[in-house]
């Protein structure tokens, strides 16, 4: 009956992997209507209709009519939906203001594993809620970096990354907080790109600073010449021509009178440049302005001539002017007049105005890359209730990059996961590189039962305590039926590369296959395997009866796992969130990923797998364990025989079959490599002329035994 239950096990896990490769993945949209966001805003707020060149609603206010939208309120999913650490992409409600300010972000569907409810064994969703709180206020403009306990590390990464915006991370959720980080950041940027003017995506550094030094000595003119100094001239005519087609058409009497008199004549320059603050200023002037500049604000000089003017008559020194702005990247920056009325400049025209301006240190703001000083003009129609027309005025500056020392070009994200966990990684490949080599040549440490047995004993002991509990590597069938929705959904495999201990044990892995088959990972690399083999050392101490069952039998159960694979591998490309629960089928986050810390249901399930393994050795690994399954798939592609037999073994020598505990020798002497977990027992056996009974029995008749590949 079994055999008729499980027979063709094998071939419906690789169908169900050919069939999710080629599958299409549900189409990934947002769910929220128009009317949903309205009930998140309320008034005076409304909420316009979804926008058709980029999935977002504009949001305008009823008291600010004539700016237009004052914010773009848009799902993740529809714009960046890049798969989590399950493979199921994660959706947040998005808010940011027309500054390209963060105003708000919402979680609306996640199913990482770490994030699940506490109860079920996660972490809880309030630890993501929190983190995603901190978004609030933060401008697209600032450079992002993740730190753990970044509120209250006044010495590490949040101190040395002034200027950045600091979020403080979840431990055990590394991987998930940067795919969360990145989405946000990656759609958000898309809307600020489409609708806010952000023309190129910038990458998260440190902005430039300038050279401390004054590397030559300049005129004015030269200044201007060099671009040190950066101009700006527009005549009524040119202002007339940008209202054209506007309520402010025909609007300026003084402008249609005189249209060739020059409306305005800007000149802007960077101050905190030694070589052109001090060209412009003096010496004296500037070593002045820069020791008031005591919090370190990056200061611009503006002058103009002409019928614009940098301020109104009732402006306060030391605010805003709202008609003179900073933008980068197509953000605006929180830009101050500094409280000089009149600023003189050697060798500058004739000017009306002359004042600096300035921003923080903080504020995001690369003054060794390309800027914009962006000047609003308003023109009013009518008397009693005038009709106001706005446009800007941009003058493009950027210094000589001699001016500046530019920080080294950024790291990627995933690479910064690497390099933020290079001692784990080092720890772990120096291991893989000892197993690797003891593998490779077996003979020395298996052919001692008591050398054998403590190297296998502390190698499992680092891979359950390490490799396992510290840093977090298990691998798991999460990550396979993951990689199935993410390749069905066409996202790839890219999330992967933020995980390096995961991925660098599944590059070993698969480079283990050819080499060994599947035994590696089971037998050696496995924490909860690691685990189950020390839980069925401790039964043997206690006695506790070793079970057995007909060969038969277990030759049919050996392929419940190919069939759990299947139905696993089938349930994530046809119905994600059935294979979500199915995966429970591992009790390796139970045991491994949150160490027994989740609801009863889940750790009464792994201490019966574990109590299984203590009466029938491995019991979970060779019946059920899914993962075992892709493993015994990918030992398919082992290439040698490396387990040696003899003639004898077999026919009739038994011994090595009567000490596998795995069942993996054949009566015939032929090693099964699909079933066999590495453990070196056979070969110190084979080596061994004290346990080796074919070596015992015709030693003393000089006969040389050959031997046979398996």
């Amino acid at each position: 009956m079994f055999h008729g239950i499980f027979r063709g096990g094998f071939s419906v896990a690789l169908a169900a992997f050919l069939i999710a490769f080629v599958l299409s993945g549900d189409s990934l949209a947002g769910t929220l209507k128009k009317e949903d966001i309205q009930r998140r805003f309320g008034v005076p707020y409304e909420v316009q209709d979804k926008l058709a060149d980029v999935p977002a609603w504009p949001i305008t206010s009823s008291l600010e009519k004539e700016v237009g939208p004052v914010a773009y309120v848009f799902e993740s999913i529809d714009i960046a939906p890049l798969p989590g650490f399950e493979g199921s992409p994660m959706n947040f409600l998005i808010s940011v203001d027309r500054k390209g300010n963060f105003m708000d972000v919402e979680v609306l569907q996640q199913r990482e594993p770490v994030f699940t409810f506490r109860d079920l064994g996660g972490l809880g969703d309030a630890p993501l809620r929190d983190f995603i709180a901190q978004y609030a206020g933060k401008s697209l403009n600032q450079p992002f970096v993740i730190a753990l306990d970044a509120a209250r590390n006044h010495t590490g990464l949040a101190r040395q990354a002034a200027g950045h915006a600091t979020l403080d991370g979840i431990a055990k959720a590394t991987t998930s907080v940067r795919i969360v980080n990145q989405t946000v950041l990656t759609s958000a940027l898309a809307v600020a790109r489409a609708r806010l003017g952000f023309a190129e995506h910038r990458e998260n550094r440190v902005p430039a600073t300038p050279v401390p030094e004054v590397i030559d000595r300049l005129s004015f003119v030269e200044l201007l010449e060099q671009g040190m100094v950066g101009h700006l001239k527009m005549s009524n005519a040119d202002i007339e021509q940008r209202f054209a087609g506007t309520d402010g058409a025909q609007a300026d009497p003084e402008a249609l009178a005189a249209p060739g008199a020059a409306f305005v004549d800007l000149y802007v320059a960077y101050l905190n440049a030694p070589t052109i603050g001090r060209a412009l200023l003096g010496d004296e002037q500037y070593e002045a302005m820069m020791a008031r500049n005591f919090d370190h604000r990056q200061l611009w000089w503006i002058g103009s001539a002409g019928r614009f003017r940098q301020v109104g008559d009732d402006f306060t020194p030391g605010t805003q002017s709202p008609y003179v702005a900073l933008s980068q990247g197509g953000g605006f920056v929180d830009f101050r007049d500094q409280g000089y009325e009149s600023v003189e400049v050697i060798g500058a025209p004739v000017l009306d105005e002359s004042r600096v301006f300035g921003v923080g240190h903080d504020a995001g703001v690369d003054p060794g890359s390309a800027l914009e000083i962006v000047l609003t003009v308003t023109r009013a129609k009518g008397m009693v209730l005038p009709t106001l027309s706005h446009q800007k005025i941009k003058l493009d500056y950027r210094p000589p990059s001699r001016l500046f020392i530019y920080p080294p070009t950024p790291l990627p994200e995933w690479l910064l996961a690497w390099q933020s966990r290079w001692v784990d990684i080092a720890v772990i490949g120096f291991s893989l590189l000892l197993l690797a080599i003891v593998l490779a040549r077996p003979r020395w440490v298996s052919i001692k039962p008591q050398r054998l047995r403590l190297f296998r004993l502390g190698f499992l002991a680092y891979t359950l305590i390490f490799l396992g509990w510290h840093a977090q590597g298990q691998l798991s069938i999460v990550q396979v039926t993951g990689a199935v929705k993410s390749l069905a959904g066409g996202h790839g495999l890219s999330s992967y590369l933020y995980d390096p201990v995961s991925l660098v044990l599944i590059g070993f892995t698969l480079i283990s296959f050819v080499a060994w088959g599947r035994g590696t990972f089971c037998g050696w690399l496995c924490p909860f395997g690691a685990l189950q083999e020390f839980v069925g050392d401790l039964a043997r101490l206690l006695r506790l009866p070793r079970l057995s069952l007909p060969a038969a039998l277990v030759r049919q159960l050996e392929k419940l796992r190919y069939v759990i694979l299947a139905i696993l591998i089938a349930s994530a490309a046809f119905a994600p969130t059935l294979g979500e629960n199915l995966n429970e089928v591992e009790p390796f986050k139970t045991s491994i990923t949150v160490v027994f810390d989740r609801g009863w249901p889940f750790v009464a399930y792994a201490l019966v797998l574990l109590l299984a393994g203590a009466l029938y050795y491995k019991f979970f690994c060779r019946f059920i364990c899914p993962l075992g399954g892709v493993m015994s798939l990918g030992g398919k592609l082992r290439q040698w025989g490396w387990l040696t037999r003899r003639r004898e073994c077999g026919q009739p020598c038994q011994r090595c079959k009567s000490a596998c505990r795995y069942d993996a020798i054949e009566p015939s002497g032929e090693i099964r490599y699909d079933h066999c977990f590495q453990c070196l027992d056979c070969v110190g056996i084979y080596h061994d002329p004290n346990r080796c009974v074919p070596i015992m029995l015709f030693d003393k008749k000089g006969v040389r035994l050959e031997p046979r590949n398996s």
